[in-house]
């Protein structure tokens, strides 16, 4: 009979350590949270017309097309051409050299302030593309000197048209990242509630809703949000707004929905207390959202940009599942419906984006680590196969799967047998040959769960060849790997020699 050969060491794998494994765990995703706040992102964003759709104009324009200087002398004169002088400098103000020079020029941003607040409902729709224009300028010092403007741009947001209201949205957008100072001021001013009274007022409107969404997630991605910005966003109807707008619109898209989910998933990221959000729906709803979209991708109907909303519900969920009584994840069937979707949003971009299919992963993990009923899921679903087939793959996915293993086999001992059959013990088998050490180190911690269960897997394990693969492991460089491979060989042999006797 084969015999295993050990190797002693002072301290022995007991119990306990798993109790270290979830605590890793969750630093790990303490430390996953803090890299998603750290790497968000501020952009800018320009407006194109329909005129200019239609004449093919681009963004670019010739150096020197038209003078800055000559056209705000014709401006000043006024007359009935001020409506032609106007479209042409906000096609002039498109180059960094021409936008400069206006703010250059005494009293320039004072005129357009002027026209802006006239009478002439077709001069305050030029007026404000041409502040749009200069809000687009990457230079702060131009960017800056629209600030004259901002109030009126905040009264407008009620504005006579879409156009006019999406166009002060977006201005305003650009804006507040510029400088700390030009954030201060927009607050003071009143943007919070002049953007959460606009969503209102223009709820049946998605390209406004969707223009709130850009200049909220700029203001939500500042620096020092969590201080001050985050708490007036929670102290409005914004959130409210923000969860009812996900659902995307068959005729409009899925603009508005993607706005208002990475607001959320802002929201999420900077605090620690998600009750408030979770008492608005906002986890029922990401999740529903998921699953309705896992559906389209399964007939097949895949938008373009979808992940671009897959990727905020996904993040949103993740992040309120710690956050969430077991009893109300256990009770809601749409959780189960989760589990699910989650693994076709898993195979979908498997290939096509790697990054998205990890995050789907960990959303996974999250909800099997919280959850018994989701657990039993995976087995109840047919979803252990899909999964082991996973482990070869790497972008950090195989170790996210491990995990969400390693939750089925630490809550559902019952359900030990099953995955035992459908192929988990061949599979660990594998990954204990893997030169990754995070995969053979969850493997270990798998294997461990699985041979407490019963001296049958135990046997079966034998079967497979592992307690060779074992005493290898025993001269892993890693100490900790050879503590957790010695701690094994050592319940084998004992089940060797009980069988024996």
């Amino acid at each position: 009979m084969w015999r295993l050969n050990k190797i002693h060491h002072k301290s022995r794998w007991h119990q306990n350590n798993i109790d270290e494994l979830r605590l890793r765990r969750r630093e790990q995703e303490r430390a996953l949270r803090q890299a998603r706040r750290d790497r968000q992102l501020v952009s800018k964003r320009l407006l194109l017309y329909e005129e200019e759709e239609q004449t093919g104009v681009t963004m670019e324009t010739a150096s020197g097309e038209q003078d800055v200087v000559s056209l705000l002398l014709k401006l000043q004169r006024g007359g009935t051409e001020k409506e032609i002088h106007l479209k042409a400098l906000s096609k002039v103000l498109r180059e960094s050299s021409a936008q400069l020079s206006f703010i250059k020029q005494e009293n320039s941003m004072h005129l357009l302030v002027g026209l802006l607040t006239g009478s002439d409902a077709q001069c305050r729709l030029l007026a404000v593309r041409c502040l749009h224009e200069l809000s687009y300028s990457p230079n702060t010092s131009v960017a800056s000197a629209c600030m004259p403007a901002t109030p009126y741009l905040l009264t407008f947001l009620s504005g006579p048209t879409t156009k006019f209201t999406e166009t002060c949205l977006y201005t305003l957008g650009n804006l507040c990242p510029v400088s700390e100072a030009v954030k201060e001021k927009l607050l003071a001013q009143g943007i919070i509630p002049a953007l959460a009274s606009c969503m209102e007022n223009q709820r049946y409107n998605l390209a406004v809703v969707e223009a709130v969404g850009f200049t909220l997630s700029q203001l939500l991605q500042a620096t020092g949000a969590i201080q001050k910005i985050i708490s007036m966003v929670m102290c409005s109807s914004l959130p409210t707004y923000l969860v009812s707008f996900l659902t995307p619109d068959s005729e409009f898209g899925l603009g508005a929905a993607i706005e208002c989910a990475w607001c959320l998933h802002y929201l999420v990221c900077s605090s620690e207390d998600h009750q408030e959000l979770l008492a608005r729906g906002a986890l029922l709803h990401c999740s529903s959202e998921l699953v309705s979209l896992s559906g389209a991708v399964t007939q097949g109907h895949k938008e373009d940009g979808m992940e671009l909303l897959v990727c905020p519900l996904l993040r949103i969920v993740g992040n309120l599942l710690p956050s969430c009584l077991v009893e109300d994840l256990d009770k809601n069937t749409v959780f189960t419906l989760l589990v699910d979707a989650l693994c076709v949003f898993l195979q979908a971009y498997l290939s096509s984006s790697p990054s998205l299919a990890r995050e789907t992963a960990w959303v996974l993990n999250n909800l099997t680590a919280h959850s018994t009923e989701c657990c039993s899921a995976v087995v109840t679903l047919n979803l252990v196969s899909p999964l082991i087939q996973l482990l070869p793959v790497s972008h950090g996915i195989n170790t996210m799967v491990l995990r969400i293993l390693a939750n089925i086999v630490s809550k559902k001992k019952e359900l030990c047998v099953q995955l035992v059959q459908l192929g988990l013990l061949s599979a660990l088998c594998s990954t204990l040959k893997m030169a990754d050490q995070e995969m053979v180190t969850l493997s270990l911690e798998v294997l461990y769960m699985l041979l407490l269960t019963s001296p049958q897997v135990k046997e079966e394990f034998l079967r497979e060849g592992g307690a060779s693969i074992l005493e290898i492991i025993q001269y892993n460089d890693e100490g900790e790997i050879r503590q957790k491979a010695s701690y094994l060989v050592d319940q084998l042999l004992l089940t060797q020699q009980q069988h024996t006797i």
